[in-house]
């Protein structure tokens, strides 16, 4: 998540704004990915000017006639420990909780029925995960929140049909959720557990007879537009909305092309990035201007998760793939606007977030 700096990324950070000769090729920026068919989660380190390489595949799972469905991926503020969901559960998922580095299993606890994407409060104490239901008939589905020292589940919070796109503000006092099959932006107050807001996000009228929003993503703004503005992925409407929480209006829309699906903001506030899973690439937007700078194409097909690295320097594409080719992790220069790197990982890599931006070096991670 773009908006946390624990320990480790506050020093990352700190270094890249200090004058003298270390920039992006003197670091090695490392990341966590989900492969939801493999059930195995890819460690990634990506050193400019030498390239990406797979340090390290955890398995995680305990069905053994079956795929669990490693989904989404998170990183604790302070860079300590990772978390993941566990989608398909037996009836229910879960989610799962590692020391970062080591990578070995802390706890776990049962959640709803398939928990997808996750946000984590500033201190780490909370984490919300979103219940997607595919399971039977669409009914009203929820989100889990967790007291993460004690890995307990300690309310759910009803929103939706199809929540997705679990995000914190900076501030850490408000989570947004999408709602694929409701066409709503949901907001939890993070001192009550409670929705506070449900905002509509259908399309306006003009936008076609039976035109859906269908959202998948809710990325809160940094920088300037921090606590005040969230941007969510329209994917049957091809466009990402961008949101005044105060005023609860769509102050601009940004035509995307095929499909948008997960979003990013950089650190800086500057850049939003979004996955067009339709059309094999990502769409880079210029937040002052509202201009998109690039459309760039991606390594495979079915392109989903993105994250900014804290310099605002690159972004970490993965791809899904289709059938029985493995997926990738894709670099984007966000300078020039590139791809500058791409390795296969295993099957479906979807969920992913940055762990750690370190100088290079022997001890280095």
């Amino acid at each position: 998540m773009s908006a946390r700096l624990g320990p480790v990324l506050f020093l990352a950070v700190l270094l890249s704004v200090l004058p003298g000769p270390a920039g992006a090729q003197d670091r090695e920026y490392r990341l966590y990915v989900a492969n939801e068919s493999s059930d195995l989660v890819s460690r990634v380190v990506f050193r400019p000017g030498e390239g990406l390489e797979v340090e390290k595949e955890i398995p995680v799972g305990i069905m053994p006639g079956d795929n669990d469905g490693a989904h989404g991926v998170s990183v604790s503020p302070d860079g300590r420990y990772w978390y993941v969901t566990i989608a398909h559960g037996t009836p229910r998922g879960y989610l799962w909780k590692f020391h970062a580095g080591p990578d070995t299993l802390v706890g776990r606890t049962r959640l709803g029925l398939f928990p997808a994407t996750m946000g984590l409060t500033p201190d780490g104490q909370f984490l919300l995960a979103v219940n997607f239901n595919l399971h039977g008939d669409m009914v009203p589905s929820d989100v889990s929140v967790v007291y993460t020292p004690e890995m307990i589940e300690v309310t759910r919070v009803r929103t939706c049909m199809m929540p997705h796109g679990s995000r914190v503000r900076p501030d850490g006092t408000r989570q947004y959720s999408a709602c694929m099959h409701s066409d709503l932006l949901v907001e939890i107050d993070l001192e009550t557990f409670e929705a506070s807001a449900r905002y509509d996000v259908s399309p306006v009228e003009g936008d076609g007879e039976g035109a859906v929003c269908s959202p998948t993503w809710v990325e809160p703004g940094m920088g300037a537009r921090a606590n005040r503005f969230v941007y969510v992925a329209c994917n049957r409407n091809r466009e990402v909305l961008e949101i005044d929480t105060d005023r609860w209006v769509v102050t601009r829309r940004f035509a995307t092309g095929l499909g948008p699906y997960n979003l990013e903001v950089t650190s800086g506030g500057d850049l939003l990035i979004a996955t067009l899973k339709g059309e094999q690439a990502v769409a880079v937007f210029d937040l002052e201007t509202g201009e998109e700078r690039a459309r760039i194409a991606t390594s495979r097909s079915v392109t989903h998760g993105v994250v900014a690295s804290p310099d605002g320097r690159y972004a970490f594409v993965s791809n899904e793939s289709a059938g029985s080719v493995r997926g990738t992790l894709d670099v984007i220069d966000l300078e020039t606007l590139t791809l500058v790197d791409t390795i296969e990982l295993r099957h479906q890599s979807g969920g992913i977030d940055f762990w750690s931006m370190v100088p290079a070096g022997p001890g280095a991670g």
